[in-house]
């Protein structure tokens, strides 16, 4: 049986859609890991799910996996590729329903769209992170050094980690240090944030399952949640990311974020199932 698929990025993040046939057997990690590989399958940063039944509210139902087969909550660039992918079906404002909730979604001119993802979450729990309480800032020994972060659940669990230059930061060996850190005992996404004012960030985020990407969408919206928190942030946030920007807008506690960027479609094709 062949499956019908297309190809997206949001700024390079870049994921496989496909429209699940109803009847069809449950995806297995395995299947995942297949395509995901970028020899010998299709390739991507992650698969974004689309179901065959629409939820009780909203239009549209999708899950999200990583390239090692792993299912995650949410992917913030995926979401706003899913939402430009369906609006010449549903209209340019739509519901998207994934595990972590429902997402409102505005499909705007020039191949740009806004997701709303929802209040930042700052409880541990919300991670999960094994702390005995909610603070500001945290201080961790890991890999054999204390570090300093924040941490903050957008539907999947961040930790920020504040660095002066994302050129020279130890992506490659601290991010993966923090996933298999016990205090996360279901991983964690990392990001390094060099704040360059209050209203323009850097930021490179090693992403659970798939490694340092091109762009992260729930990683940028961790960033400016977690600099607001500290106080070195505004309202609105531009993100610049290895593969290009991301606005981010929070106006605070009590309002939901959303965040605004650019998506494209690569191309169209077919993959056994």
């Amino acid at each position: 049986m062949k499956l019908a698929f297309t190809k997206m990025n949001g700024l390079g993040n870049d994921v496989m859609v496909v429209e699940w046939p109803k009847g069809a057997p449950p995806l297995t990690p395995e299947l995942v890991r297949r395509w995901g590989d970028r020899h010998r399958g299709v390739g991507f940063d992650q698969l974004m799910l689309i179901e065959s039944e629409p939820p009780a509210a909203g239009d549209v139902a999708y899950r999200v996996f990583n390239a090692d087969g792993g299912e995650v909550q949410q992917c913030g660039n995926g979401v706003r590729c899913v939402a430009s992918l369906l609006a010449p079906r549903f209209g340019s404002e739509l519901t998207l329903v994934s595990p972590a909730g429902a997402v409102e979604a505005k499909v705007l001119a020039a191949g740009r769209a806004s997701v709303d993802l929802g209040e930042p979450d700052f409880e541990p729990t919300a991670l999960p992170f094994l702390v005995p309480a909610e603070l500001d800032g945290y201080l961790l020994d890991v890999g054999g050094h204390t570090v300093e972060f924040g941490a903050v659940s957008m539907g999947n669990p961040h930790v920020v980690i504040p660095v002066e230059s994302v050129e020279t930061a130890p992506v490659g060996t601290l991010g993966p240090e923090f996933q298999r850190h016990p205090s996360f005992p279901q991983s964690v996404n990392v990001g390094f944030m060099q704040v360059e004012s209050e209203r323009h960030i850097r930021l490179r985020v090693y992403e659970r399952g798939a490694g340092e990407t091109l762009a992260c969408g729930t990683g940028a919206a961790a960033a400016v949640a977690v600099g607001r928190r500290w106080g070195q942030l505004g309202p609105d946030v531009v993100v610049s990311l290895p593969g290009g920007e991301l606005t981010v807008s929070w106006p605070g506690p009590g309002s939901p974020l959303w965040q605004t960027g650019a998506t494209t479609a690569v191309y169209e094709g077919y993959i056994e199932l």
